[in-house]
This record gives C-alpha cells, structure tokens and sequence, in this order.
C-alpha cells in the first residue's frame, strides 16, 4: 500500500517513548525516497498523456499525488521529532551524550547536536552580566536551597564556593546547597537522599 513505509517510521518512534532513542533507520527512509521518486514519475508520464489528451489517468495523479505529500510529511515528521528528542536530551544529560545513545544517531544528527550545544553555551556565557549562567543546572525549582545527598563512591575532597572543604566518601551523608552539588548528582558520584 502507498506511504506504508513512512508511516511505520513514524510508529517506530512511537513504540520507543519511554526514553530510548531508537536508531536511525536509513534504510526504510531509503525505501520511501525511491517509493517516492517512483510516484513522481508515474505522476509526469500520466501528465504528459493528459495534456497530449487523454484524459483517463488525471484521477492516478491526485491519488499519487496525496501518497507523496503524505510520504513527505511523514518523512519530516520522523526527522523533527528525532531532533526533539536530541534536544532533550541535551538538557538531561548534558554536553556529552552517553555512548549508546551516540551509536542510535547518524551524522547529521550528531552535527546538529554539536551545533545546539555550542549556540546553548554561548547564549548561557552571554547571561548574567558578563559571568554566565547556567540554565540547565535547575531545570526543576528546588523546594529547599539545601538538600541531603549520599555519596555513591570516594570522591576526595570538595570546595564549596564559601571556601570550605567537604570530604566525600562513599555512603557518608551531607547536608549540601543544591547549586553546588548539582553537577555532581549528573555525575553519579552523590545521590539525593529524599
């Protein structure tokens, strides 16, 4: 059936929402660009039979002409919502994407990632009066400044901005400001004890 192709693409991003980012399937995206340069030729031979007069085949052209206009926005639908979800993902785990998600992205895809996170850091560095800030440290409001965190493995010691020194443990408990433990939390090295 027409634009088959294209819509599975679409499914197989449905089925993996639950955070799993799904590999670039060049494949079936080459399936519909030559389903669709089928289409087209079909369409202009039936054109030019039209316009040479005969008329039977102008009904073929709209049929063939929808599946191609559906084959497109399916295509553009697939790649956009891959691009959101790369973006996303940015935000979640910063900078550097973990490796098996890397190996799900094709070239372009990885290029475009690269681009966003540097225009995202120089927009970050051009905030707060000449110092910068960083958007993705809260993406959620804390509820308190200070938070109870764990550490998961030895670390060494901590500077605090105050100039103070924590040393960090493993399964030794701190009662640390959010802001400054943040980044650490990403890291795996503390755990937020709730």
């Amino acid at each position: 059936m027409l634009a088959d192709k294209a819509l599975e693409l679409l499914r197989e991003l449905e089925r993996s929402k639950d955070g799993h980012m799904p590999t670039f399937n060049e494949d079936h995206i080459r399936l519909v660009l030559e389903e669709m340069n089928v289409l087209f030729e079909q369409n202009q031979q039936d054109v030019n039979a039209t316009v040479a007069g005969d008329v039977k085949y102008f009904s073929g052209v709209h049929l063939r002409h929808a599946a191609l206009e559906r084959n497109k926005r399916c295509l553009l639908a697939y790649l956009y919502h891959r691009l959101e979800r790369i973006r996303d993902m940015r935000w979640e785990f910063g900078s550097i994407l973990p490796t098996n998600i890397r190996a799900t992205l094709c070239e372009p895809e990885i290029q475009w990632f690269n681009k966003y996170n540097k225009n995202l850091a120089s927009y970050m560095r051009s905030l707060g009066e000449g110092c910068g800030l960083d958007l993705t440290q809260d993406i959620k409001p804390p509820k308190n400044l200070y938070i109870e965190v764990r550490c998961l493995q030895d670390y060494g010691e901590f500077e605090i901005e105050e100039g103070d020194t924590v040393v960090l443990q493993k399964n030794t408990t701190h009662y640390l400001l959010m802001a400054h433990c943040q980044h650490l939390i990403r890291q795996g090295i503390l755990e937020h004890v709730e």
